[in-house]
């Protein structure tokens, strides 16, 4: 899979998030900025993407995904948003 294959995933299984993907094969970096996330915990924010990837994680054809999730307003403080 390639970065823009897990973005289009995730862009059509959660709505209202911007994803920034990085990594190859089978190993991702996943940056998720949304609404969506306000108010979960982190262990729910996980659960969200882990939910929206489960079918290519248990296919194998994800093996190895990291998650940080951010809300709009956490984002602007972000240090992977530093660069933008």
């Amino acid at each position: 899979m390639h970065p823009s294959d897990v973005k289009a995933l995730l862009e059509s299984r959660i709505e209202g998030c911007e994803f920034h993907i990085q990594g190859e094969g089978c190993n991702f970096q996943v940056v998720a900025v949304g609404e969506v996330f306000e108010g979960l915990s982190p262990v729910k924010r996980q659960q969200l993407i882990y939910g929206a990837l489960s079918e290519e994680i248990a296919s194998g054809a994800l093996h190895a995904v990291s998650i940080k999730t951010y809300t709009p307003a956490q984002w602007e403080s972000a240090p992977e948003n530093a660069g933008a």
